[in-house]
């Protein structure tokens, strides 16, 4: 089904290994999923539109706790999103807290500092769900993969 979602190469292999080690830092808090969506050209005029296909597509609505959170980048294109599921939405406040989030990855972004961007995004959306859904070591699982998906 995702087969199409292989270009790596958008990314450097060692920035693509400090977002991966970022989410496994932060998931570490939390009951929380976090995955990262980057693709070259973003399909939609609303990069949010395009976040939200991608969520269901990944079947990120199917965390226990609706706590999965996906930050999309369309590199080429400059566009971004933070799609947060239902549970993590509601909990942090909703739109004031995810626009200040996306402000504050979208200023990395035009310093042209990705891997810093990102796994600053990374760690501010880990606290807010590990406020929200600590980490519990005796139910806790990876509910979804960890590595970057890619598109085209």
């Amino acid at each position: 089904m995702f087969g199409i979602f292989k270009r790596k190469e958008l990314v450097p292999v060692q920035v693509q290994q400090q977002i991966v080690e970022a989410i496994k830092k932060a998931e570490q808090q939390t009951s929380g999923e976090i995955r990262v969506f980057i693709e070259s050209r973003c399909a939609y005029i609303n990069a949010a539109d395009r976040a939200s296909e991608l969520f269901f597509k990944l079947k990120m609505d199917n965390t226990t706790y609706k706590n999965a959170v996906l930050v999309y980048i369309a590199l080429t294109d400059r566009q971004m999103a933070l799609f947060g599921d239902e549970g993590i939405y509601k909990k942090t406040g909703g739109d004031p807290y995810w626009k200040k989030e996306l402000d504050l990855l979208r200023g990395f972004l035009q310093q042209g500092k990705l891997a810093e961007g990102v796994c600053r995004c990374i760690a501010d959306i880990g606290a807010a769900l590990s406020l929200h859904f600590p980490y519990d070591g005796s139910t806790d699982k990876n509910e979804l993969p960890d590595d970057i998906v890619f598109g085209n």
